[in-house]
């Protein structure tokens, strides 16, 4: 554990961003990572787990003892991770090429690990909705090398964002490509009211928007680019979109305008808003997490 601490640089591009401050000073709670990803949050025992790909290990902070313990090793080279309607772990994870669900007796569950009857490339992020249906991205980032997961072949010949749902009356889960369109999907996240989807492209640098129509997507169109490239994204409760950048947070209205951003020292992966508040900003930037308590909330989940 470290208690070091750096200055909290908050950059205002837009009066819109006026309101959006928080403490003077980040907290650097963990700083042994080789590439930190995947932070979640879990409300009911307030604390956060978060992934450090190339070491194979998922690290658990305990928001209440400032303790950071590994929670697993191996851990399937697990990238991105969410909580779902009923406090379950949802994650992805590289090594195996699949999406499981942590179960509350402690088991794992296979969400997904195949389309079509073919592996699937190597599941990046992941949301879960409301209704029950997961969804995530899935880019090649962890079958390229042996750094993030295990070097292998694409069978399926696109990197997809797959909707996984038990619909009514279903005995199993279907799996269902909703976004074929990009390049190397990666971090995605849902509007407030679950009517958008926002769904990052990290080789295009490039952030898209989708209507959400049912149990598919609609109307793609631009939403943000930035030569500094794009990761986790995250909302607020405002709606504005929270974006994990190589510069640190960039935060967006929801007309796609760039209102400011929270500049780190190294390349941000994701982020997460926690607390009992919901504005306790989390970030996993490369080697460290970083936390800052904010002015604005995260998105509540409905």
């Amino acid at each position: 554990m470290t208690t070091d601490r750096i200055p909290a640089v908050f950059e205002r591009l837009d009066e819109r961003f006026d309101g959006i401050r928080g403490d003077s000073e980040l907290r650097i709670l963990f700083d042994d990572g080789r590439w930190l990803e995947g932070p979640a949050y879990s409300p009911q025992g307030r604390f956060l787990l978060f992934s450090d790909i190339p070491n194979d290990r998922v690290l658990r902070y305990d928001e209440v003892s400032g303790r950071v313990d590994v929670w697993a090793s191996p851990a399937g080279f697990a990238n991105g991770r969410t909580v779902d309607t009923q406090g379950r772990f949802v994650e992805c994870q590289h090594g195996y090429r699949r999406v499981v669900r942590r179960e509350h007796d402690g088991s794992t569950s296979v969400l997904a690990d195949a389309y079509g009857g073919l592996p699937l490339n190597s599941p990046n992020d992941v949301v879960a909705r409301s209704d029950g249906s997961v969804w995530f991205t899935d880019p090649s980032y962890g079958i390229l090398t042996e750094y993030e997961g295990h070097r292998s072949e694409e069978h399926i010949g696109s990197r997809n964002v797959y909707r996984w749902a038990v619909e009514s009356g279903a005995v199993d889960a279907s799996l269902t490509a909703v976004v074929d369109i990009l390049t190397q999907p990666n971090g995605l996240a849902f509007s407030p009211d679950e009517r958008l989807l926002y769904v990052s492209d990290s080789e295009l640098r490039t952030i898209t928007v989708f209507d959400v129509d049912g149990d598919g997507l609609r109307d793609e169109r631009p939403f943000a680019s930035s030569d500094a490239g794009y990761d986790g994204l995250r909302l607020d409760d405002q709606g504005r979109v929270w974006a994990a950048t190589g510069e640190g947070i960039h935060v967006y209205d929801p007309d796609g305008t760039l209102l400011g951003l929270l500049r780190l020292p190294e390349i941000a992966a994701n982020l997460e808003f926690g607390g009992p508040q919901r504005n306790t900003l989390y970030i996993t930037a490369t080697t460290r997490l970083y936390a800052i308590r904010v002015t604005v909330e995260g998105a509540k989940r409905l």
